[in-house]
């Protein structure tokens, strides 16, 4: 298992429209791509993105306390934030509610790509187990975060474990992770011989992808990027 970059969040909600004005209109992203089922978006289509997916409501945190943004500076972008969110500061970051339950953070550290993945956080009735397992995904150990949980990483961008109940709701917010890779098929094939649970293969027009459960039930997306692939 070789992931490559930390590609995208996706989620699953009842108005996707409203978040991805939210995202386009004060995150600095555009709308990469959009179906009838769900819009695309981010600030470099070849960097970290939103996947927001159409779904039956209401939505369930279940797994995901919130994923946060990369920003050179962080004063600066949380100007362009509306002037009625409720922003709660946190030692160079700070966290706000992007609609629809989607729990957004900015965090002030180097990047070439503003507005890029820093991490996601997920809670987990077993923090330190649930980082030891991502391994076998092909995600490193990572140096505790500033709050101290426990964190796994994939090129500078991470997964980290909050100490929670993430429960099993019918309907979760959280449609799955995904990391770039170079062969989904490869994936798909060292998956199985892990004994890693495969849950679907997707031919998409720009990409191949293989699903797989990662603990407490959170889906993982390999996903490869076809030679076509020209999404901006």
């Amino acid at each position: 298992m070789r992931p490559k970059t930390l590609d995208h969040i996706a989620y699953w909600l009842d108005d996707r429209g409203s978040v991805a004005d939210f995202a386009t209109s004060h995150l600095g992203m555009h709308v990469i791509d959009e179906t009838d089922r769900f819009t695309l978006v981010g600030s470099d289509a070849r960097k970290g993105k939103l996947t927001l997916f159409d779904a039956e409501g209401p939505r369930e945190p279940g797994a995901l306390k919130h994923v946060a943004l990369r920003v050179n500076d962080l004063n600066s972008v949380l100007a362009e934030l509306p002037d009625d969110a409720d922003v709660e500061r946190q030692d160079g970051r700070a966290f706000f509610d992007a609609g629809g339950g989607v729990r957004l953070g900015l965090v002030e550290a180097p990047t070439e790509t503003e507005y890029d993945l820093d991490h996601v956080a997920l809670l987990s009735a077993d923090p330190e187990g649930s980082a030891s397992r991502y391994l076998d995904y092909g995600f490193e150990r990572a140096e505790a975060g500033e709050d101290g949980v426990p964190r796994v990483e994939v090129s500078g961008a991470y997964v980290e474990f909050h100490a929670g109940e993430p429960g099993d709701p019918e309907r979760p917010i959280l449609n799955h992770l995904a990391v770039l890779v170079d062969s989904a098929e490869e994936h798909r094939s060292g998956a199985e011989e892990q004994d890693i649970e495969v849950q679907d293969f997707v031919d998409a027009p720009n990409t191949l992808a293989v699903f797989v459960w990662l603990p407490e039930r959170v889906r993982l997306e390999y996903v490869e990027h076809k030679p076509t692939f020209s999404l901006t």
